[in-house]
Formats: C-alpha cells, sequence, structure tokens
C-alpha cells in the first residue's frame, strides 16, 4: 500500500517466519478478486428514505426491543497485488459493511451470517458454504437517535440507543456473492477508504487502522 496507506504488512504466499507465533495468529489469507463469481437476484425492501424515518425508526425499535446491536462484516479480497475490501452501496452514494440488525436474543455470530446470506447469497443457507467468522475488530456506540455513531462512549452515558460490532469474515478459497439488484457490490482498496470520512464514514475509514495488526497474505490464482 505504501505511503497512502501504511498500515498493513503484506507477505507472499509462501513467506513464513516460524519465530513469529503471534503474527501466525494474525495472519489473513486473502485470495484474488477473480476467485469469486458475482452475480445478482431480487431486490430487497431498503429503510430510512429520510433521516427523521430512521430516527423514528430506531426510537420505536429502542421502546420495544431496548439497546440495538448491529454487526458487521469485514470481508478482504486481493487485487493488483493490494487488499481491497467488500461494501455494500446503497443508492449509489452510501456505502456499508455487509451486515445488519440483530434480531433480540440472537447471538453475535449467527446474526451475521444470518445477514451476509441474505445480502450476499442465493439463499438463506449461505450455498451450502459457512461463513467464517473471526474476531471482533471494533465496537461503536449512538449515545442518542439523532447523532452519529462514536468509538468512545462517554462514561456519562449509561443508555446508549445503538451498539455495532465489526469482525473479520475469511473468504474460501472460491464463493458465489449473489447480491439484490438495488444494491451494489464494489471491492474498494484499503489506501482509498483510509481515513476518508468524508466518503466512507467513520466506521469504514477506520477499518484499515483497525487491520494494521494482521499480516496480509495474498494466495496466488
Amino acid at each position: 500500500m505504501g505511503d497512502e496507506g501504511g498500515l498493513v504488512r503484506v507477505s507472499g504466499s509462501n513467506s513464513v517466519d516460524h519465530n513469529h507465533n503471534d503474527d501466525q495468529g494474525r495472519q489473513l489469507d486473502i485470495y484474488p478478486l477473480s476467485c469469486y463469481y458475482f452475480g445478482s437476484k431480487e431486490a430487497i425492501p431498503l429503510k430510512d428514505e429520510t433521516l427523521a424515518d430512521r430516527v423514528q425508526r430506531l426510537k420505536s425499535n429502542y421502546a420495544a426491543y431496548g439497546l440495538r446491536t448491529c454487526v458487521e462484516a469485514v470481508i478482504l479480497v486481493e487485487l493488483f497485488k493490494h487488499p481491497h475490501i467488500l461494501l455494500l452501496q446503497v443508492r449509489n452514494c452510501i456505502f456499508k459493511l455487509p451486515g445488519g440488525r440483530l434480531r433480540p436474543g440472537e447471538l453475535e455470530i449467527d446474526g451475521l451470517k444470518r445477514k451476509l446470506s441474505r445480502k450476499l447469497c442465493v439463499n438463506a443457507d449461505g450455498d451450502g458454504i459457512a461463513w467464517e467468522v473471526g474476531e471482533c475488530l471494533d465496537v461503536w456506540w449512538r449515545p442518542d437517535f439523532e447523532t452519529l455513531l462514536c468509538r468512545d462512549l462517554p462514561s456519562s452515558e449509561k443508555n446508549p440507543k445503538e451498539c455495532t460490532k465489526l469482525f473479520v469474515v475469511k473468504l474460501p478459497e472460491s464463493r458465489k456473492f449473489i447480491v439484490p439488484k438495488n444494491l451494489k457490490l464494489l471491492a474498494i482498496p484499503l489506501c482509498q477508504i483510509n481515513k476518508n470520512r468524508e466518503t466512507y464514514g467513520p466506521i469504514i475509514s477506520a477499518v484499515p487502522e483497525l487491520l494494521s495488526k494482521f499480516t496480509f497474505n495474498f494466495i496466488e490464482d
């Protein structure tokens, strides 16, 4: 990534340093974008036509279920020898990590797998290929309904309205991504999103820094 990102370590597919066991545990194998098939399926309903709609929906959900918990996936592929992240684009202007809100009582990993299958697969069983969910990278909070998510919850805030957790999701050597027609699945280079809050928002733009603790192992096609 050079000077643009400067946040990740990259190794070749055959490089192994047996003197760094911690690094081995934090190594991510990344396969080329060409290993994956991309198709489309029926559109899914999209919520929140306006900011006011979103605030009202948050208030209604909080009144009914309490703290809203969302889970989102950080999924990486290789293109032009650079790590790229898979993002969903909504209405040609909003970028999101794949994922969504948990159901009441739903476990985080189970909920993320369900959301990934709904938005990125033909059917709910994930096309028979299990999603490999790794460690939690970060946690973001929404102190009240009208504000943006923030990484550090103020100590005075005892009743946050929303919590969003980011998880690494490791891809197998091949998979079919089948996306609703009203969404686009794009591979964006990490160096492009790094600290680019204006385009990608606070959470996505912080992902390259979060990934700095990993070594990326590019697997050749």
